[in-house]
């Protein structure tokens, strides 16, 4: 999220302090992205050291106020009209999670697949729900406020394709998981290793497959490997 963008982009409407701005960003985007005075005063420090903002006296209740330059109107028009870069995507705490959770010693991926699941739909709802109050709210609004209102709704309809994604993509990680376990348990099951005499703790600790989960091992009365096809052939 480009904080600096976003300041400039309300500056350009006229002079504001630090509060309003936070509460002029937070208005645009439904508080999705809660900002506090501090970091608004500190990107408006940035912006001024660097010529896209400067100080513009005060107004009646002392509140110092700053005003876009020449400079910061030419960097906002170049942020509208740059493509956000893909090439290097913000760090995802979901992905990042899954992806360490493949083959990590006593964790069940499918439950936090599962979990994460309900989580997301339950987050859809949600924000379907204010959807459709901010459709109200845009029907029945003009001027500012009604600029404030179509801003929130694209935010919540990004918010609401992001949530769509994501729960097609546990899906997907699901039943992804669910055939790399079992094609390693078909591959177990060919493997016939030699006959080893003893009991059935002698044969080590059990194998897991690709997610970490304990594969599946058929074995003979007398605790040899067995193929499910040899298996079959000994019932007949």
């Amino acid at each position: 999220m480009s904080i600096r963008h976003g300041l400039l982009a309300l500056l350009e409407h006229g002079p504001r302090y630090g509060s309003q701005l936070r509460t002029e960003f937070e208005s645009r985007t439904g508080a999705t992205w809660p900002l506090n005075v501090g970091q608004v005063y500190t990107t408006l420090g940035r912006l001024e050291r660097d010529g896209m903002v400067v100080q513009d006296g005060e107004d009646d209740a002392g509140h110092a106020l700053y005003a876009i330059t020449d400079a910061g109107r030419g960097e906002l028009r170049s942020w509208f009209g740059r493509p956000v870069d893909r090439a290097s995507p913000p760090r995802d705490e979901l992905a990042i999670k899954l992806a360490m959770a493949v083959g990590a010693p006593g964790v069940d991926i499918r439950a936090v697949i599962q979990a994460q699941r309900h989580a997301t739909l339950r987050a859809m709802q949600d924000y379907t729900r204010l959807k459709a109050q901010a459709l109200v709210a845009v029907e029945g609004a003009d001027g500012e406020k009604g600029r404030d209102d179509v801003a929130w709704l694209l935010v919540l309809e990004q918010l609401i394709f992001q949530t769509e994604a994501e729960a097609r993509w546990l899906d997907h990680s699901e039943s992804r998981l669910a055939r790399l376990s079992a094609a390693a348990a078909r591959r177990a099951g060919n493997a016939t290793p030699a006959a080893t005499p003893g009991p059935a703790d002698s044969r080590g600790p059990a194998a897991t497959d690709v997610t970490g989960a304990p594969a599946a091992r058929t074995t003979t009365d007398h605790g040899t490997a067995r193929t499910p096809s040899s298996a079959r052939s000994a019932r007949r």
